[in-house]
């Protein structure tokens, strides 16, 4: 069996897997975000958007939100590895990080898993690079604890 196999049994017939690496940790909001962006690059990552969800949800529909950012995240060499093996992977890029304060001074820092991501894609190339995103922002997540 491939791993993509048996992370597929996991995933649908166990249910033992996750769409996300998390971590909470505790501090000021725009400081984690910092810290976020910079255990990124240091496994490769660039922050290539940011998307602050508290502004938009106030400006677009006069809501509160807590704190909520999403980070788009990119490492261009798995990037183009990713591209070279699936034309249309862009769909799924770049890897999304989140930041948010659940409660005042506890942040909770989110990646997505690309392995389960890339499970709805039938191209066996990706996998080896889905499994190096994933060891990367697992990295960045442990990095934070």
């Amino acid at each position: 069996m491939t791993d993509v196999t048996i992370l597929l049994h996991d995933f649908f017939v166990i249910g033992l897997m996750s769409y996300y690496i998390t971590t909470t940790i505790q501090g000021d909001f725009n400081q984690v975000i910092e810290r976020v962006t910079e255990e990124l690059k240091k496994e490769g990552f660039g922050v290539l958007t940011t998307i602050d969800m508290k502004a938009t949800l106030k400006k677009k529909l006069d809501v509160d939100f807590h704190n909520y950012q999403i980070l788009g995240a990119c490492n261009p060499p798995n990037a183009y590895k990713a591209l070279q093996a699936e034309d249309k992977i862009g769909l799924m890029l770049p890897c999304n990080v989140i930041v948010q304060e659940k409660q005042a001074g506890q942040i909770e820092v989110s990646a997505v898993d690309p392995v389960v991501s890339m499970m709805g894609v039938k191209n066996d190339g990706l996998e080896p690079v889905a499994i190096e995103v994933r060891d990367s922002l697992r990295k960045v997540i442990a990095a934070l604890s």
